[in-house]
This record gives structure tokens, C-alpha cells and sequence, in this order.
């Protein structure tokens, strides 16, 4: 039993042991971290913000959830015109922030490195953000001002943009249909002139001759009207073709059997 308790014991010693160490190179690590934080400062204040940010990521390195060091090394960014890297050290501040002034300084830079960036609709949320979290901020609230002013006329460039595309393809479009109808009209009109050639060349190729005598030979067409000798003629005709029809009832007459006659009573 002694011997259980005597192990006990030196194993609670132990673990004990490591967990002051643990604390000690904790403690240790966040000094570093702390002092290099300090040197990034000084560095940053005589505008040597490439050495300024050499220092902070180091203090990072000591210590990855140092908040200061984040934002000061977002800021470092910032003056160096790295603005891309500068964003999601603000990132990181903004969301790692316990304190709502601390939220809205992120927020506030991070709307800027969004403005530098041209992106300005995500300068716009970032100053909203600041504003939600400060919103007695004169200088936040003229920045926004600023971002929405220029995300605006951003929007409108593109949709004139479209508008232009689609005109120029709409105008392309109609210049295409118009070239092939007069593509076409000029086909057809080769087409006649050719049947016209064709035409013509016939008709050169006709004996002029020839055609006289055809129109020689084919009758011409009666008048309506009849010539004084035409009507004598035709009188004539009649009367003498009524006599001979006479001449043959008389003879028939002639020929005939008798018929006995009765009186009337």
C-alpha cells in the first residue's frame, strides 16, 4: 500500500514538473514575443516598416495568437503598399477582438487596404463593420461615404460596358444581314442579267429575214366591219342560192301523185 502511494506521488510530482515547465517556457515565449513586438514598434516609427514587419512576424513566431502584433503587422503592410497582405492581419484582429474599439480600428484599416485594393465593395463592409462596432467615427463614416461614391460608379462602368458590348454585337449583327442581302441582291441581278444576255443573244441570232417572210405569210386579222363589194357579193350569193332552192320545190311539186279534191258542204 505504501509502495501505491509512494508511486502515486512521484508520478503527481512529475506531471507537476512538466506543467511548470510548461508555464515557464509559455511565460518565456510571450516576453520574446513581447520585446520583439517592441522592436517592430520602434522600427515602424522610423518609417522602417520592411524591418518593422520582419520583427512582428517574428513576435508571432513566439507567440501566433498575439493580437497587437497582428494589427501592427497589418499596419506595416499597409505603409509598404502591401495591401493584400495587410487584409487578413486585419482579418484576424477584427475577429480576435474582445473589445468593440478594438474591432472598429481593424475594421476601419481594413476598409482602407479594400480601397487601396479597388475593392470597393469590400471597403463598404469593412467601414460598416467599423461603424456597427464605433459608430461615433466622423472618419469612418467619410470613408464609407467615398467607397459607395466610387463602388457606384464602378457598377455603372460595367452595366455601360454591357450596354456597349451588346450594341457593338447587335450592330455587327445587322452590318452581317445587311452585307449578305446585298450579297444576295447582287446575285439575283447577275441571274437576270444573265437570262437577259441569253435573251438578247437570241434574238441576234434570228434571220431578219426569215422573220419577214413568216409575218408575210400569217393572216391578217378581220376587221369587223365589211366593205360595200363584201355585202354585194354576199347578197348575191344568197339570192342565187334561194332560186335554186325554188327550182327544186317546184320540180318536187311536179313530180307529186294527185289528190281527188272534195268539196265542202
Amino acid at each position: 500500500m505504501k509502495n501505491l502511494q509512494y508511486i502515486l506521488f512521484v508520478f503527481v510530482l512529475l506531471f507537476s514538473s512538466e506543467d511548470i515547465l510548461a508555464q515557464k517556457d509559455t511565460i518565456r515565449l510571450q516576453r520574446k514575443a513581447r520585446k520583439l513586438l517592441r522592436q517592430g514598434n520602434e522600427l515602424y516609427q522610423k518609417k522602417q516598416y520592411t524591418d518593422a514587419s520582419v520583427a512582428y512576424q517574428k513576435s508571432l513566431g513566439s507567440n501566433s495568437n498575439y493580437n497587437k502584433a497582428n494589427y501592427n503587422l497589418g499596419n506595416a503592410f499597409y505603409q509598404n503598399n502591401n495591401f493584400k497582405e495587410a487584409i487578413p492581419q486585419y482579418e484576424l484582429t477584427a475577429k480576435a477582438a474582445k473589445d468593440k474599439f478594438t474591432k472598429a480600428a481593424a475594421f476601419h484599416n481594413l476598409g482602407n487596404a479594400m480601397l487601396e485594393s479597388k475593392n470597393y465593395q469590400g471597403a463598404v463592409d469593412g467601414y460598416k463593420n467599423a461603424l456597427r462596432n464605433n459608430p461615433n467615427d466622423d472618419e469612418t463614416r467619410y470613408n464609407l461615404a467615398v467607397a459607395q461614391k466610387l463602388l457606384k460608379k464602378e457598377q455603372q462602368d460595367k452595366k455601360d460596358k454591357k450596354d456597349k458590348n451588346n450594341k457593338d454585337k447587335k450592330d455587327k449583327e445587322d452590318k452581317s444581314k445587311d452585307q449578305n442581302k446585298e450579297k444576295k441582291d447582287g446575285e439575283d441581278k447577275d441571274k437576270k442579267d444573265d437570262k437577259n444576255k441569253d435573251g438578247n443573244d437570241k434574238d441576234k441570232n434570228k434571220d431578219p429575214k426569215k422573220d419577214e417572210q413568216k409575218n408575210k405569210q400569217k393572216p391578217k386579222p378581220q376587221q369587223g366591219r365589211m366593205t360595200p363589194q363584201q355585202i354585194k357579193q354576199l347578197l348575191e350569193s344568197l339570192n342565187n342560192e334561194e332560186k335554186k332552192t325554188q327550182k327544186k320545190i317546184n320540180a318536187k311539186k311536179t313530180k307529186g301523185k294527185k289528190v281527188k279534191q272534195e268539196k265542202d258542204w
